[in-house]
């Protein structure tokens, strides 16, 4: 794999290292223009595929809207709530003006105490997106820091292994936990992710309260985009 290309020309290393240049290009391309776009609750609903996405995926209390708005600056972009399983639809947002990327907030799945047959429409909408939409570029799986890997999270990856889409798993809430215990969680993430080909080997800890991880999180989906 070679260095990737980001708007301005600053690079990500192979070894997924950011650099600084690619850091600030991210924070500035974020700064600017960030707007909802539309949601679909089918692939027919999509905008035309002509911008490259990346997508955010993960159980139903992950903290993705809250994500979301600390990604890109602005409260209340994407909408947050007390309720798990709120998202049901593809929440789709344009960043740039004129739009370069376009942001896709996925339906959280594992939520249990949902009807079965809304789960299963969640279930179809995201098969359908995962392998259907030839301009998604890179799938973040958010996994809560306070918990590691779930086994719903196991079947989403497996999931995009098998379809082949690449993804890279962000922890949240990063700020909960002990720093011995948010490294321990790394470590054994780490090293479940390495056994699927379709992950990708550098893993991010964020927390949208301190904003910890935020810029390498930014730089990452703008390299992700423009690969």
């Amino acid at each position: 794999m070679n260095d990737t290309k980001g708007v301005d020309g600053a690079t990500t290393a192979e070894t997924g290292k950011l650099t600084a240049a690619a850091i600030e290009a991210a924070r500035k391309l974020f700064a600017g223009p960030i707007a909802f776009q539309l949601s679909a609750p089918k692939l027919e609903f999509l905008p035309p595929a002509n911008l490259p996405e990346v997508a955010f995926a993960g159980r139903s209390n992950v903290g993705k809207s809250t994500l979301l708005n600390a990604l890109t600056g602005r409260q209340g972009l994407a909408r947050t709530s007390n309720t798990p399983g709120r998202t049901q639809e593809l929440n789709l947002f344009l960043v740039g003006e004129p739009p370069v990327l376009r942001l896709v907030d996925m339906p959280g799945y594992g939520y249990a105490e949902a009807p079965k047959d809304v789960v299963r429409q969640w279930a179809l909408l995201i098969g359908d997106y995962l392998r259907g939409r030839p301009t998604l570029k890179r799938v973040l799986v958010l996994v809560d820091a306070r918990h590691g890997l779930k086994p719903v999270d196991r079947e989403i990856m497996d999931l995009m292994d098998k379809t082949a889409v690449s993804y890279q798993i962000v922890l949240t809430k990063g700020d909960k936990v002990k720093t011995t215990e948010l490294a321990a969680t790394l470590a054994a993430v780490e090293e479940e992710a390495r056994k699927h080909p379709a992950a990708h080997p550098v893993l991010i800890a964020t927390s949208s309260e301190t904003k910890a991880g935020i810029p390498e999180l930014r730089a990452a989906v703008v390299a992700a985009a423009f690969a």
